[in-house]
């Protein structure tokens, strides 16, 4: 009789635990500082929750993941050495994004190699989810949030003249009579991007019964981040513009963002709800 996932895991408890210390043993040096710039950075605050709904993922595949049958691949051996390759190009040159991605790519290798390729088919969301926890260079930050900004700046500014307010814009300055605001990474949207694009996957999984409309739902996320930090900032406008500088700084700034997150939020649920009707 064909074992199941389950029945393999605590037959081979011993030997899972055996690679579950070399890995921990092999990124030692490496988690810390990754732990610690997912605790600074705001731009990955969501990496703590993303092993979680990764597990979720986990959770609600279980029934199938034991009844695929496990049949060891040894194609799992290449992908675990070019797992452990990247990882030592990476430590060599100190690129963090390769070297933290690396222990995602042998994780696959492991199982691959251990349980086959029906039970790593049926992981592979939760295991590429893992890749949210992982910070993107900020050369690819920058190269994003930059434009980003230059673009918010741009229609935020045709949004203030319509509301019959005199402004002008100088790059990703917007200048009114009196003051000036700068639009920083924070009201970019890049922020919120990431963030909202880790929670449109977890959320499309979950709600979504066709690929075609959780591809939808998550490419979503993207136009929604933009207009609800198009929004933060025409806000900030208006108000820097009639009330003064201040009234746009300090609470209303902190305020302001998470006022943004949870309309994004919003909009994603209504998009995923409409998207539910379609085809019925």
């Amino acid at each position: 009789m064909q074992a199941n996932l389950t029945a393999t895991i605590k037959s081979h408890k011993l030997q899972l635990l055996v690679i579950l210390a070399l890995l921990g043993a092999l990124y030692y040096p490496i988690i810390p500082l990754w732990v610690s710039e997912l605790y600074t950075d705001p731009n990955y605050s969501h990496g703590f929750i993303v092993p979680l709904i990764s597990g979720y993922f986990v959770y609600l595949r279980m029934a199938e993941l034991n009844a695929a049958p496990v049949q060891p691949s040894n194609h799992g051996l290449w992908v675990l050495c070019g797992g452990l390759l990247l990882l030592v190009v990476a430590f060599v040159g100190t690129e963090y994004f390769t070297m933290r991605s690396s222990i995602i790519i042998i994780s696959s290798g492991i199982i691959l190699y251990l349980f086959g390729k029906a039970v790593f088919r049926l992981l592979l969301l939760p295991l590429g989810y893992l890749f949210f926890t992982v910070p993107i260079p900020y050369i690819i930050y920058d190269a994003v949030a930059f434009p980003l900004k230059l673009f918010i700046t741009k229609y935020s500014v045709v949004m203030l003249k319509l509301f019959g307010i005199i402004v002008w814009r100088e790059g990703n300055i917007i200048m009114f009579p009196n003051i000036e605001l700068e639009v920083a990474d924070a009201c970019s949207g890049i922020r919120s991007l990431v963030s909202l694009v880790a929670l449109g996957v977890a959320f499309a999984y979950v709600t979504q019964d066709r690929n075609w409309k959780r591809a939808v739902l998550v490419a979503s996320a993207i136009p929604v981040s933009v207009f609800a930090n198009g929004v933060r900032v025409v806000s900030t406008g208006v108000l820097a513009q009639y009330w003064g500088a201040k009234a746009a700084e300090g609470f209303f700034h902190e305020f302001a963002g998470i006022a943004v997150f949870a309309l994004a939020i919003a909009l994603l649920v209504g998009i995923g709800m409409i998207l539910r009707r379609v085809g019925r």
